[in-house]
């Protein structure tokens, strides 16, 4: 019996090194996850491998290195990455998802690469799948597959995890494929979301789409049930927790607090994308400097964001209004011994950004919608002997669990404002006791309990069908 994991991306990276390409592992979340479950399953991994390679022989080369690892690559043309990836899956699931269906780019061709690529990865993984197996399917670019395979493969367990928020019936309601994706969805056996609320919009789209009744969380199908659940992802809490401990991090450490000097440090860490109010939040922090002067070249916000599609002319117009931003608030109020907000456009990697968490006073994660953040919970974890106060959008998955955190409305400045004035001016006896909470409920709920979760609950439902 195999455990056939399949997502987008395949948790690696082909590099080129002295003219000869090489597989690297990368131990994103979700792979830290999956790849430390303890189960008797022999694993697999489905996945684009994120190069084109043309057939030859460095090709067959690649694909047995990676056969060695149990990964099995779909490998995608220019044009289908175009479409299929940045086209369906980012220029519309993704903004509706996200509560920005303003941001939707609807074009034809997307919607037939989408289903050619659903297509191309249960071909892949039915090449290898055979009954008995489990296989679960990661997130929004893969919506069509669990039915696909269910018609492949019989006797097998099928999951799907959505790692994103699952919009709202009046936003899904606008997909003129709506039922298709649902359809897609329902070959599964478990469909999981991180929070309840994602739940209860699937659950909502199914029945009013396709008119199937929900019964204490279990769609009823035809022939079969779907269970449906909401399981929130945790991160490698362990790795985080003893990061401090390593002595490289904490010299990197020492390095970036005499770099940013002696007042307090808020922390932003983002990837370049709309979803994550980093315009927002630079107003908030614009005010809170122009209402409390007695807070200036005592306190400076290091915002870190991820280069992300800076291609895709969106993308590049919102860069340009934080580069301008940025220069507009250290151009008023900058001085030759203090520099009100350090701005890093490049990814950080484990040791840096581990470091950074560790001297930050404020983490400030305040995006507009999101199906969880992780920065939050690393953050905390990271936090092994220092205080710190973590301000936290209700739009984030994580604000279900972190209820400890200054929970705000991120769209709304002046309560932004305010909870940065209330993170800084916190006793450090109050800051310890709200960090213990959340870090007692993280330290619990990793990803790996998550996999482990997912996959006994999967389990369960099997059980149900036989019985």
């Amino acid at each position: 019996m195999k455990l056939i994991i399949i997502s987008n991306r395949l948790p690696l990276k082909i590099i080129e090194e002295d003219n000869q390409y090489k597989v690297v592992a990368s131990d994103g979340g979700l792979a830290t996850g999956l790849n430390s479950l303890e189960t008797l399953h022999e694993k697999h991994w489905v996945g684009w491998p994120g190069m084109y390679l043309e057939e030859g022989t460095e090709k067959e080369q690649i694909d047995a290195e990676m056969l060695k690892q149990n990964f099995h690559p779909v490998y995608l043309t220019p044009e289908q990455i175009e479409n299929y990836y940045e086209g369906y899956s980012n220029s519309v699931l993704w903004p509706m998802c996200h509560y920005f269906s303003t941001y939707m780019r609807y074009e034809p061709v997307y919607w037939e690469a989408y289903k050619e690529v659903n297509k191309l990865f249960c071909d892949e993984a039915c090449r290898i799948i055979e009954p008995g197996d489990i296989v679960w399917v990661q997130d929004y670019q893969l919506m069509l597959l669990p039915a696909l395979i269910r018609e492949c493969v019989q006797d097998i367990s099928i999951g799907y995890f959505l790692h994103i928020p699952f919009p709202s019936y009046e936003l899904f309601r606008s997909l003129p494929e709506r039922a298709d994706l649902l359809n897609g969805l329902l070959g599964a056996d478990l469909v999981g979301s991180h929070t309840h609320s994602y739940m209860r919009h699937f659950i909502s789209a199914v029945y009013r789409v396709l008119k199937y009744d929900c019964n204490l969380d279990e769609i009823q199908l035809d022939s079969r049930v779907v269970d449906v659940d909401a399981l929130p992802m945790g991160i490698n809490y362990q790795l985080y927790y003893d990061s401090s401990l390593k002595t490289a991090i904490r010299k990197k450490a020492k390095e970036l607090k005499n770099n940013f000097g002696d007042g307090k440090i808020i922390l932003s860490v983002d990837r370049l994308d709309y979803s994550k109010g980093i315009l927002i939040r630079l107003e908030s922090f614009r005010q809170f400097l122009e209402n409390h002067p007695e807070w200036h070249n005592r306190v400076s916000l290091v915002m870190i964001v991820s280069p992300s599609r800076d291609n895709v002319e969106m993308y590049a117009e919102l860069k340009d209004q934080i580069d301008q931003m940025v220069g507009s608030i250290n151009g008023k109020y900058s001085t030759s011994q203090w520099t009100p907000i350090h701005y890093f456009y490049r990814g950080f990697d484990f040791n840096e950004v581990t470091a950074i968490y560790y001297i930050a006073d404020v983490a400030l994660v305040t995006p507009l919608r999101d199906g969880m953040n992780l920065v939050a919970k690393e953050y905390l974890a990271a936090k092994r002997t220092k205080p710190g106060v973590l301000i936290l959008s209700e739009m984030a998955g994580a604000s279900n669990e972190l209820y400890d955190a200054i929970i705000v409305n991120p769209t709304d400045v002046k309560e932004v404002e305010n909870a940065i004035l209330t993170a800084l001016e916190m006793p450090v006896a109050e800051q310890k006791q709200s960090l213990k909470a959340m870090q007692d409920i993280i330290s619990v709920q990793t990803v790996q309990q998550w996999a482990v979760d997912f996959i006994e609950e999967l389990g369960g439902v099997r059980k149900k069908m036989i019985s």
